[in-house]
């Protein structure tokens, strides 16, 4: 399929900038991918639209203040985005300015943590080695002080602290995130104990999002497109919830695409989840079968993106194109900040 049947009109107004002052007051546009139809709810409605023995699956990943702010030795500004750990100071990143940061060259963030670039790129998308440097012998602790939220470059405007804390679910725990899984954060802790009260199961799942989930797609063949692999994590605990759900005739909705990229690169051909851990390099497009999702909570995606194409593959892109024109004419806000819908 061309890459161009997966574009569409937004007006950039809906582009959330902010997010609400309260998280589950966002709107939820509810797709039914069976018959095409379409409902409009407030996400705080969620527990009532969702059945006693059904099972919620989250993302526990927790986003880390990976972007960094410094000066290369000439005095010219630069930015480092941290992609993953590779330990012992050691990092994977992406670099700015690419042609100035060459091996050898160190860019100063503050007096304490400082850069040094170790290799030219490793890979097509830029990705070099780099090595972080703290004259305390503290880098996590100077990350924490230094580091800034990665926002999304549609988010026009510099991070806030207010973001260090509302670009992060409520149940996120281990660091290794440079980008929200946004699905769920629309969720508060009272809304939490209302789905459980509901008879609604809970488990999780690790999947560390890096840069390249969120690119937009470039070639022009959407079966063509490759992400760079992320750490991903299916505990023995959720493949067993599942089996308890699957048996009770339940269904598995999955919080998020890094959800769903976590437990179908985990599915075996009969549907049943096998416990994994190691790294996924899946990318799921139109005549993708889905063995382990029976529904989507999502939010909404970029024009030509590989988590539109995930969508499209589970609903059917005439259905969820006509769907996000109605979320326009509706006025709903869109991307990590802004609303969510729920495909069943």
């Amino acid at each position: 399929m061309d890459i161009a049947e997966f574009d569409y009109d937004l007006p950039p107004e809906l582009i959330a900038q902010e997010p609400l002052p309260e998280r589950d007051a966002s709107r939820l546009l509810v797709l039914d991918r069976r018959s095409g139809e379409t409902s409009h709810h407030a996400f705080r409605e969620l527990p009532s639209l969702l059945a006693p023995g059904d099972l919620l699956v989250v993302n526990r990943s927790r986003v880390i203040p990976a972007r960094l702010l410094g000066r290369r030795a000439s005095g010219g500004e630069a930015e480092v985005l941290l992609v993953r750990d590779r330990g012992d100071g050691r990092w994977e990143a992406l670099v700015r300015p690419g042609r100035h940061l060459r091996p050898g060259q160190r860019v100063t963030v503050d007096d304490d943590l400082s850069v040094v670039i170790e290799s030219e790129a490793l890979r097509e998308d830029g990705t070099r080695q780099v090595r972080l440097l703290s004259r305390r012998r503290d880098v996590e602790g100077a990350l924490e002080r230094c580091g800034h939220t990665p926002l999304p470059p549609y988010i026009r405007r510099p991070d806030r602290p207010a973001d260090r804390e509302r670009y992060q679910t409520v149940y996120a725990r281990e660091p290794g995130s440079v980008a929200a899984p946004t699905a769920g954060l629309h969720f508060t802790a009272p809304l939490l104990a209302r789905l459980a009260e509901r008879g609604v199961e809970r488990a999780e799942v690790l999947l560390h999002v890096g840069p390249g989930t969120f690119q937009p797609v470039k070639a022009p063949q959407v079966e063509d497109h490759r992400v760079g692999a992320e750490a991903r994590v299916v505990p023995p605990e959720t493949a067993a919830a599942m089996e308890r759900t699957r048996a009770r005739g339940g269904r598995v909705l999955a919080v998020g695409t890094t959800t769903v990229r976590a437990l179908e690169s985990a599915a075996r051909a009969d549907g049943t989840v096998a416990a994994a851990e190691g790294e996924t390099e899946l990318v799921i497009v139109p005549g993708h079968r889905f063995r382990a999702v029976d529904a989507i909570l999502t939010n909404f995606h970029l024009p030509r993106s590989s988590l539109l194409l995930l969508v499209a593959a589970f609903a059917g892109r005439e259905a969820v194109l006509k769907a996000y024109a109605e979320a326009v004419q509706e006025r709903y806000r869109f991307y990590s900040y802004g609303d969510a819908m729920l495909i069943t």
